[in-house]
């Protein structure tokens, strides 16, 4: 650390990704969620036919013909929306707009904290019940910002939108985020709540379910004055933050709802048949409405397990910090992948003799 950094951010852990390896090779990548199928073919075709000759001019700040799209498939109006670089950008102006007092799960996406600390919220961890749920009653008390990750991660599990209405009714003085990133694999959007309430901000990606991980496109949905309030923050950091390719590509990917709908109960049916198989073998799976698991066994500590699966070029998501340490977290990928971890896992536990 420089003699120069900022000391207020000296304590500063930053937030870790999951691995990514330069060469993935021989790889089974189950451990960063990225949809293993790919994006819509339209977007790979606006992406080549994307219009190289204007980039000496900026994008549009607004992104109008997306954020028509996006409002059109969500069902909610443009003027409801403002698009970011990913839906992590879109949780960094709420931190730094919102953050005065918030409140969010103790288990939940890494960026939490680490957007609290960065912006010197007064932040509130709640933690999850015994079977890792979230119970909203332990929010009836929060002031300030509520952010409920639906459905959570890492834990793949799901929230009803019935339940997440009665918190935003009873915290009428509270603002209710709902983080949506992984809503499109069988969990239910909040997003019809938007023209009921004026308290509640739903936020969105297209790396999961419509396979841009690598694009950055995320978005935010809320009452015209919550939006107004992003965009001001937005344009007092950087009015350009989705570049022209970026916005051809997603529009065309948010428009192929045939291939997203093949692809999204694909991922679902995979998860299903992939959790009957971990239940036979022994595993304590948590139900997922994600593109993701979460398990555990007796049979081996987490940490073991995860190793053990590296050796044999299998990578998956482990965290090492209660009440978690157990599991280990595991990327739906193509039913052959699934079946290799399956393969893996077997020889793995007649080696160990378990």
């Amino acid at each position: 650390m420089s003699r120069f950094f900022n000391s207020g951010l000296q304590s500063l852990e930053p937030y870790t990704p999951g691995e990514q390896p330069k060469t993935v090779g021989r790889l089974i990548k189950l451990n960063t969620n990225e949809n293993p199928y790919g994006p819509s073919p339209k977007a790979v075709s606006a992406l080549r036919n994307a219009d190289a000759d204007h980039l000496m001019l900026y994008p549009d700040p607004d992104g109008t013909d997306l954020t028509k799209a996006i409002a059109e498939e969500c069902g909610v109006r443009p003027e409801q929306i403002m698009l970011g670089n990913g839906s992590d950008e879109i949780l960094a102006f709420l931190f730094m707009g919102f953050g005065d007092e918030i409140w969010f799960p103790k288990t939940s996406y890494g960026f939490y904290p680490v957007f609290s600390d960065v912006f010197r919220c007064d932040a509130h961890t709640v933690p999850l019940e015994d079977d890792l749920s979230i119970d909203l009653g332990k929010y009836m008390d929060a002031k300030g910002t509520i952010v409920i990750p639906d459905p959570n991660a890492p834990t793949g599990r799901a929230l009803s939108p019935d339940a997440i209405e009665e918190l935003v009714r009873a915290k009428s003085d509270c603002l209710v985020v709902v983080d949506e990133a992984y809503v499109d694999f069988g969990a239910e959007t909040c997003a019809p709540l938007i023209d009921k309430y004026d308290n509640v901000m739903i936020i969105r990606t297209l790396s999961k379910s419509r396979g841009l991980a690598g694009l950055r496109v995320g978005w935010c949905m809320g009452c015209e004055d919550i939006i107004a309030d992003m965009k001001r923050l937005k344009f007092s950091f950087n009015p350009y933050n989705v570049d022209r390719i970026a916005l051809a590509v997603a529009e065309a990917a948010v428009k192929d709802k045939e291939y997203f709908e093949e692809i999204r109960q694909k991922i679902i049916g995979t998860r299903e048949r992939f959790t009957e198989q971990l239940t036979e073998m022994g595993f304590s799976v948590l139900p997922s409405k994600t593109n993701f698991v979460f398990a555990q066994t007796g049979r081996m500590p987490g940490a073991e397990l995860f190793r053990k699966l590296r050796e044999r070029n299998i990578i998956v998501r482990y965290f090492d910090k209660d009440p978690i340490k157990n599991y280990i977290r595991i990327t739906i990928g193509k039913d052959e992948d699934m079946d290799a971890f399956i393969e893996n896992t077997k020889e793995i536990f007649e080696e160990a003799g378990k």
